[in-house]
């Protein structure tokens, strides 16, 4: 890859991203950071470029919150492809950018509004748009998608009983009564505890409470409780109505800890503010960790043509990474290689349009530079 890319958003994953393309590119990239803050720019690039020796060029670019400004003018004219890593609510004005500016476009939010205004925005686009490519969504669909197609290829059966994807951003240890750290952000946290959950069940897609379903499973020979939350399953429930009896995404978490999310929400009011109130309840009780663990883990199960209940299944255990003497969490890597795999995919211009998950090759998306690095 020589190609110019603009990342907005120098959070973690903003960060991580740069780091993963400057460091891992089969070529030289040329790296525009963005963000509102000049403090933030300063230490993005600091991480960035720390001990690399890599020669393209990181170049700094403070954005204003809304419109253009002549800084951003000159790097979106110079720019192929641009990663949103700004908060969800922005992705439809950042989508602007790149369709008015002729830039490839992929972002990481579940957001479903501002999905739904991007897919707007993208349509006739003669450049490619890759929404919800971090990790759920993201990595965790297109692992889906792969065992599905494996499923059907070794069964010869197109229809399937269950496709269930699982992923946790998880503490290496965990302690009473909450079993919880917080490992990236508390309001997505709080956010995806209480709204609404799309599914698959008896072949129709359909809306289910979060945290309303709970089981326990084990992961190579680990223990974890699992619960629907929002956002994960990405376009999977659309895709797969009618050809799956059931289909779901939960989140993994250490066993005891939703219990205790539940004796919290009992307590609070069930209105618009139900996120942040949730999310101050937590944050007083639950510490925000450095060492962390991304468990993911997908399963398709069915019957073969002769009848036999089968199932096909992959899990990962991610454990934080250290390169150029930064260490970055196992949230960033695996979230950030599949956003900058995008930005590959992107890069080779096959792309136009909006492309969902189920619309990825998941060959070329697994087998990648980056993803096959950070998924072993």
């Amino acid at each position: 890859m020589n190609h110019r890319i603009f990342v907005a958003g120098t959070g973690g994953i903003g960060e991580a991203a740069a780091l993963l393309l400057r460091e891992w590119s089969g070529g030289e990239v040329e790296i525009y950071l963005g963000d509102i803050s000049e403090e933030r720019l300063h230490q993005a690039k600091g991480f960035v470029t720390n001990l690399s020796q890599r020669t393209g060029s990181v170049h700094t670019i403070l954005m204003q919150p809304d419109g253009v400004n002549d800084e951003m003018r000159n790097a979106f004219e110079q720019c192929h492809v641009f990663l949103d890593c700004a908060p969800g609510k922005r992705a439809p004005q950042l989508a602007r950018f790149a369709r008015d500016f002729k830039m490839h476009y992929a972002n990481l939010t579940e957001y479903v509004a501002e999905t739904d205004a991007v897919i707007e925005i993208a349509k006739g686009a003669e450049t490619g748009f890759i929404l919800q490519t971090g990790l759920a969504p993201g990595f965790i669909n297109v692992l889906a998608m792969s065992l599905y197609n494996q499923f059907v290829e070794s069964f010869e059966n197109e229809k399937v009983e269950r496709i269930a994807m699982k992923v946790g951003a998880l503490t290496t240890h965990a302690h009473a009564p909450h079993f919880y750290g917080f490992t990236w952000s508390p309001i997505g946290v709080a956010t995806e505890y209480v709204k609404t959950v799309r599914v698959v069940r008896d072949y129709e897609r359909v809306h289910l409470p979060s945290l309303s379903e709970r089981e326990k499973i084990i992961i190579d020979g680990f223990a974890y409780e699992a619960d629907l939350t929002s956002g994960g399953a990405a376009n999977l429930p659309r895709h797969f109505e009618g050809r799956a009896r059931n289909l779901e995404y939960k989140t993994l978490r250490h066993e005891g800890h939703y219990e205790w999310v539940e004796e919290v929400i009992k307590h609070l009011a069930f209105d618009e503010t139900l996120p942040q109130k949730l999310e101050n309840e937590m944050l007083e009780k639950i510490p925000l960790v450095e060492d962390d663990l991304v468990v993911a883990h997908a399963s398709v199960e069915g019957f073969d043509s002769k009848g036999h209940r089968r199932m096909v299944e992959k899990a990962f255990h991610i454990k934080p990474l250290e390169l150029n003497g930064q260490r970055l969490r196992a949230i960033q890597t695996t979230t950030a290689s599949a956003l900058v795999e995008c930005a590959d995919m992107l890069a080779s211009n096959k792309y136009k349009g909006v492309t969902m998950q189920t619309d990825i090759d998941p060959g070329e998306f697994l087998n990648g530079n980056f993803v096959s690095r950070v998924y072993r």
